[in-house]
Order: C-alpha cells, then structure tokens, then sequence
C-alpha cells in the first residue's frame, strides 16, 4: 500500500472495520487532510498529522517445528566447541537462512550462516552448503567477532552483517546502515524467543 493512498474504496473500510486481513501485511494508520478526505499509510511519516492506528500487523512468534530443529545437534556442537550460546547461534541462522542451507543472498553470502566466499575462504570451509561445515565456520566467526568486542554482542552481530571494518570506521558502533540496524535488532528478538523456548 503506498503511503497518503486517497479515496479508500469502501470495501477497504469495511474489511478494516471487520477486522478481516487486508493484503498489506502492516500496521495501518489513518488521517483526515484538509479536504476532509480519509488516507490510509502504512507509513506515518508526517510529523503535523493526527493518525490513528486502524490495523496492527500479527507479529509472528516462532516456534520449533519441522526444519528449524532440523539441525540442532550441529548448533549445538559448534556451541559447545566455540562456547557461543545455542540460541543465539539458532537466532543467526533464523534471520541469515531461515534455516535454508542452500540459501544464496544477493552479494554472493552462502548457506545457513551466510558465509561470504571471502569469508569461508579465510576459515577454511570449501562447501559453504554443507551445513555442519558452514554452521561451523559461521560460529567460528561470531566467536572471533565476541572476541573482538569484548563480548558485546550488538557490535558483533553489527559485525557479522556489515563487517568489522565497518564497525570500526564509526567508532565501534553500530553502522549507521538501515538493513545492518534492523539486522541486529532481528537477531536480538530470535534470540530472546529462542532463549526462553530453552527455559520451557
């Protein structure tokens, strides 16, 4: 749905008003203009408008079926290898992979962890898709990049998505990139529902 759509069709309001899902999967606001015409955003960016939230998107909560427990026994041999937490490793593969081990993102990143070529290269890993090599590596990585900033896993996790060297450059803080932002922010989340699926 593009942001400030005028004219919403009356089945549009209807549905809302139900409580029916509409296609767009967000939250949806509502402001009144000058004209007195109803606009609907999923992005309310003007700072001098009234809106009122009309839709909340369903925030998923994950759970541990079919292929997200499929390769537990390798998290958790890397895990105790590297002495990196088992739910955050789990949290890394959920936003990396969504535990796809023939994964391939745009730039060229590889398997469940998504280990650059460059990167799995420097670790020694040739089948970046073999999923106990790559779940290897990757968490060989993130236990060097804790290492790196003293256990301060938002600049690790900062790391693991933009790079080490982009961290530095901003002072060891979190790049100021959207997608690496968010990156963190995603992993946090998994990690926290992983961890208190281990609790239960």
């Amino acid at each position: 749905m593009a942001p400030n759509a005028r004219l919403i069709p009356l089945f549009l309001l209807i549905l809302i008003a139900l409580g029916i899902p509409t296609i767009s999967p967000a939250d949806i606001y509502k402001y009144v203009d000058e004209d007195g015409v109803i606009n609907l955003t999923n992005m309310p960016t003007e700072s001098n408008r009234n809106y009122v939230l009309l839709v909340r998107e369903k925030r998923v909560i994950i759970k541990v079926v079919g292929d997200m427990a499929k390769y537990d026994d390798l998290i958790k041999k890397a895990s105790d290898k590297y002495h990196v937490d088992y739910a955050l490793i789990k949290a890394v593969i959920k936003a990396e992979s969504n535990f796809n081990h023939r994964a391939v993102s745009p730039v060229g990143a590889r398997g469940l962890m998504q280990l650059m070529p460059k990167t799995a290269a420097s670790l020694q890993i040739e089948d970046s898709f073999h999923p106990d090599n790559n779940i290897d590596g990757g968490v060989r990585y993130l236990r060097y990049l804790l290492t790196l900033f003293n256990g301060n896993l938002s600049l690790a996790l900062a790391a693991y998505n933009a790079g080490e060297g982009a961290v530095a450059r901003y002072n060891n803080r979190i790049p100021p990139y959207k997608e690496t932002q968010n990156y963190v922010q995603r992993v946090l989340k998994y990690f926290e529902q992983y961890s208190s699926l281990q609790k239960n």
